[in-house]
């Protein structure tokens, strides 16, 4: 069975430095992304449909449409056991109290950078 992972961030660099260090560290996993927390609610919506449920959502906080926050609580809406974790340089602010109050599982820091980030998506998915 395919692991899948959806990402929610708006920066396209980001995304694509976030996919690129993914898979360099060999971590087996089927991504998809979304630019902004409408579109990330969207997404999580269709893949479950299609039988596709994420194990794992990374979710930015400061996104376009539909923060980090609203998103999180929409998305645990839809599947309340959904696994949420946010990446954000705001690890340390009422946003981030804001996504652990929506349902999201972990703050990762952006200070840990690419590495750390995907040591904490090894750690996850070897479960």
């Amino acid at each position: 069975m395919n692991r899948i992972l959806l990402i929610v961030e708006d920066e396209t660099d980001m995304q694509e430095l976030m996919k690129r260090y993914i898979k360099k560290a060999g971590v087996d996993v089927e991504i998809y992304s979304a630019y902004d927390g409408k579109e990330g609610v969207e997404l999580y919506r269709k893949l479950l449909k299609e039988g596709k449920r994420p194990d794992l959502v990374t979710m930015d906080l400061k996104l376009p449409e539909l923060d980090g926050g609203e998103a999180t609580k929409k998305i645990k809406e839809i599947d309340k056991d959904a696994v949420v974790y946010g990446f954000t340089a705001f690890f340390d602010t009422d946003w981030a109290k804001r996504l652990m109050r929506a349902g999201a599982t972990k703050i990762i820091p952006r200070y840990v950078g690419f590495d750390g980030f995907v040591r904490e998506l090894q750690t996850f998915f070897k479960k």
